[in-house]
């Protein structure tokens, strides 16, 4: 029975992702910065662990507590909504530091026992934004254009060692609390010049009613990215990532 842990597991993607691999009968590691036993079913198959991304102690003690572990799902990140002009720089390295350094940190410590093992996959959990364009997003999207390019580097890197590389790019997601907490992440003092633009996407947010991505796309998504045997470099999840994806191509 293989092993995956995936990071951010208190709710959205994480949540998703941690459920769908535990009915498909893997042992599943689900880390969590607060360890929450409630969110997932009882499972002789669960373990919950403590781990935030951001600190290297926490990443070390993580490591040693998982053991072998078959795929890393590295999809612990924060979001950045507002104007770029008012966003600290501490709130960018915030950002950056669990969606970017957060994603490269966790990936450089399960490789030594992927390459020893000559196994082993990566998911990275990135977005579509990447794909489109979207006011309001500098920062966030910044974050995760870089670990799109990360994943496109090591996917080359490590194909000698036979590990699956790829990175999954979820659409729009109401469901989950990204707008809402990404909001509340910027300073609510800004020029009153952005205004208007904020009030318009917010309101997107709120009353979108186009195509979406569901946490079980995403789910799925790493599933057969993992399923698939082979280094799948970039791979949408939901019918807004897809079509955004299809138009970039």
């Amino acid at each position: 029975m293989k092993t995956v842990l995936i990071t951010g597991c208190s709710s959205g993607f994480g949540l998703e992702t941690a459920k769908y691999f535990l009915e498909r009968n893997w042992k599943v590691i689900a880390t969590m910065r607060t360890p929450r036993e409630d969110v997932l079913p009882k499972s002789e198959h669960l373990r919950i662990l403590k781990l935030d991304v951001t600190d290297a102690e926490s990443i070390r003690h993580a490591v040693k507590e998982a053991g072998q572990v078959d795929v890393l799902v590295n999809n612990a990140g924060v979001g950045m909504l507002g104007p770029f002009e008012s966003t600290s720089m501490d709130a960018v390295r915030e950002v950056f530091e669990t969606n970017t350094f957060g994603t490269m940190s966790m990936t450089q410590a399960f490789l030594p026992q992927f390459r020893a093992r000559r196994a082993g996959a990566i998911v990275n959990v990135a977005s579509s934004v990447t794909l489109k364009a979207l006011p309001l997003l500098p920062v966030y999207t910044a974050s995760k254009a870089a670990v799109v390019a990360f994943t496109g580097s090591l996917a080359l890197e490590l194909q000698d060692f036979n590990i699956q590389v790829g990175v999954v790019l979820p659409g729009m997601a109401p469901e989950t609390a990204f707008a809402s907490n990404a909001h509340a992440r910027i300073a609510q003092t800004f020029p009153q010049d952005y205004a208007a633009t904020m009030d318009s996407v917010l309101s997107g947010f709120q009353n979108y009613d186009g195509l979406v991505t569901h946490s079980t796309d995403v789910a799925e998504a790493v599933w057969n990215v993992v399923q698939s045997g082979t280094t799948a470099f970039r791979v949408p999840a939901g019918a807004d990532a897809v079509e955004w994806f299809d138009q970039s191509e």
